[in-house]
């Protein structure tokens, strides 16, 4: 069963699928940067050493890739929304100290019992306070607009490196900390944007308000006079000193007391990141959960996990304690000290209580700006934690990136081949990505048509080899070769369901509505799957629902749907009987008879249903091909093969 005929034509002026997301240059291509270069750690570190020049390259890696957001590829609006809110943050700040001389004006009135005077800065205080409220409304959209365009910018690209060539897949099979990937992407990667962007408005927020209202400070404060032993001692600037005192002793207590935040909410992050994957595997494979009666030992797994996280949250507890210690202590005592300060001066009648009162708000507003590290250590720290987790996932894809361009371990290479085979493996051999030889050398052409059986002992590397073909597994030697303009197929033994409607997980990896409901219907008719034809419609959680056999039979009505030329079969029939087998075999056999098959099983009852046979046996420097064979016809189910390709021969003509 093809795909409908417009639909066939469409593909073909479209070409092939686009990739999920891409990012696009200027030209419109896709922007692929090469992955940075690997910074080898000094040969004469310590381990521990070596592991904490690790985490200190890990944000210049994250940072690598972020800041590409602002560059030629970056996203056109990403200068415009930067330079607005650095303008709304300057206008801010005037507008901050417009309020506080207005505080001044209102004291100097009330002490001088000014009526006209409170009236007439009654109505000015409106227009600065709706002003400052507007401001304040618009940086919030300029800020979270840049957030939330920085996040789309670079989640697109981390996820298009991450789908590309099967990567997703390869990170399982390499070593590195990139764990959870799902998680670093999902709620990582948000943190990682979203709180630089709030860092940097409160950094320049701060660093405006400091030197304003240090300026006030200076002006309105002057030098104090105090006598010690007899002696005049003058300390010019004195209120702008006893600020930058305040604050250094504040951001210091945070510092000290803070130190091992940043480590804490590392930990905090991976053990969250643990329980959640934890409660995916059990609802996953919740079946065989259940069969085995494997409830007590997840519990006691889940419990485990739980418990880690439980304790990693006590540690955070604590580092949120002290630091609350340090900055609910100065948010009570800031607004204090410049009062007492000032007292003295305004006794002696040498300052107003406008004076004062401005004194006291710019001091609150010098101490808050230079005490920014202090309210905002724990956001930092967790930001850091969750840049170098995406940063770490970033580096496993540039490891896999710089793999495929050659560096290091050998590639198996993939090309087209020169005759009218429809595959070739030319001198290939398999290897794990630190080199360990899986499969050795091997030469194999499948011409049109042909059923090959790949047939071994379990861990000969039968499976290995189906994933070099598919171009799944990278490491190795030679070259796989396809007919060009062939399209290949893969029935992996475990299929994939996505969610939504059973018409969905029939059509996939095509769109739904590429196919009629009639079409899909009749798919299901021919693999034994009538009970589902009224369900097409139907979203449910089918890769619970359906049994491990009728995912087995759902994998090949998508086999029929799309038609393909080339089909590799990794004991894509496990889980049905031998007859369910017979039966589907020969229907793939009747409805696909041109199709080139590769399959990889362990029953020989497939025998019968394949033209050809190569045996892998496991041998020193890797499984070798010591036979390749074939099939001859044999009784009973044996002949289906050949019986019914006889049936297919056409009657011979009668002498007339």
């Amino acid at each position: 069963m093809q795909k409908p005929a417009g639909k066939r034509e469409q593909d073909k002026k479209q070409g092939s699928k686009p990739p999920i997301v891409e990012i696009k240059g200027e030209n419109g291509d896709e922007v692929a940067p090469p992955p940075p270069e690997v910074v080898e750690p000094d040969p004469e570190l310590s381990p521990e050493e070596a592991e904490q020049a690790r985490k200190d390259y890990l944000l210049t890696r994250f940072w690598i890739s972020a800041r590409g957001f602002w560059g030629r590829n970056g996203d056109r609006l990403a200068w415009l929304y930067s330079i607005g809110l650095g303008v709304l943050i300057v206008l801010t700040v005037g507008f901050q100290y417009g309020i506080n001389v207005w505080n001044r004006a209102i004291f100097d009135a009330i002490e001088k019992r000014e009526a006209a005077s409170v009236f007439h800065l009654t109505a000015v205080f409106f227009p600065l306070a709706i002003g400052s409220i507007v401001l304040g409304v618009a940086q919030v959209f300029a800020r979270m607009g840049i957030q939330r365009r920085w996040r789309a910018w670079l989640t697109a690209s981390v996820l298009t490196r991450w789908l590309k060539n099967g990567r997703y897949y390869q990170l399982n099979l390499v070593d590195g900390d990139h764990k959870n990937p799902e998680y670093r992407i999902a709620e990582d990667l948000r943190i990682s944007t979203d709180s630089p962007v709030d860092f940097l408005a409160g950094v320049t927020s701060a660093l405006l308000s400091a030197v304003t209202f240090i300026v006030v400070l200076w002006t309105i404060g002057g030098a104090l006079t105090v006598t010690l032993g007899g002696s005049n001692i003058t300390i010019p600037g004195f209120l702008v000193i006893a600020a930058v005192l305040y604050a250094a002793i504040a951001s210091g207590s945070i510092l000290t007391i803070g130190r091992q935040f940043v480590q804490v909410s590392e930990d905090k992050n991976q053990a969250e990141a643990d329980f959640r994957y934890t409660l995916t595997r059990v609802r996953e494979n919740g079946e065989s959960i259940a069969l085995l009666g494997g409830e007590e030992e997840e519990r006691g797994g889940i419990d485990r996990n739980f418990t880690n996280v439980l304790r990693q949250w006590a540690r955070l507890a604590g580092q949120h304690m002290r630091t609350t210690l340090v900055s609910q202590g100065s948010s009570l005592v800031a607004p204090v000290v410049p009062l007492l300060l000032c007292a003295p001066k305004f006794l002696d009648g040498s300052m107003t209580l406008g004076q004062v009162m401005q004194a006291a708000s710019a001091f609150t507003i010098v101490q808050s700006a230079f005490g920014w590290l202090v309210d905002n250590y724990p956001r930092l720290a967790d930001w850091n934690a969750c840049a170098r987790r995406i940063a770490s996932l970033m580096m496993s894809l540039d490891g896999l990136e710089r793999a495929e361009q050659g560096d290091g371990l050998g590639r198996i290479k993939r090309g087209e081949t020169s005759n009218d085979a429809m595959l070739e493996m030319k001198d290939l051999s398999v290897t794990l990505d630190d080199g360990t030889a899986v499969v050795g050398e091997t030469e194999v052409v499948v011409e049109p048509g042909e059923r090959l059986l790949v047939a071994g002992e379990s861990g000969t590397g039968k499976s290995t080899l189906v994933r070099a073909i598919a171009g799944l597994w990278p490491w190795g030697g030679g070259s796989v070769n396809f007919h060009p303009d062939r399209r290949l197929f893969m029935l992996p033994q475990r299929p994939y369901v996505p969610s939504g409607s059973l018409r969905r997980a029939v059509a996939y990896p095509g769109a739904e509505d590429d196919w009629t409901v009639e079409e899909i219907g009749e798919a299901l008719h021919k693999v034994g799957l009538d009970h589902l034809k009224e369900k097409i419609e139907e979203e449910a959680p089918w890769d619970q629902t359906l049994s491990g056999g009728e995912k087995q039979r759902l994998a090949f009505a998508r086999l029929l749907l799309h038609n393909p030329d080339i089909v590799v079969l990794d004991e894509a029939t496990s889980a049905l009987d031998e007859k369910s087998q017979d039966k589907m075999m020969k229907m793939v056999t009747s409805e696909l008879p041109k199709a080139t098959i590769v399959s990889v099983a362990h029953r020989v009852e497939l025998e019968a249903f394949h033209s050809r046979k190569i045996v892998l046996e496991r041998r020193k420097g890797g499984a070798k091909l010591v036979s390749d064979i074939d099939l001859i016809p044999r009784k009973g189910k044996r002949k289906l093969l050949g019986r019914f390709l006889r049936q297919r021969k056409p009657a011979p003509k009668r002498a007339a």
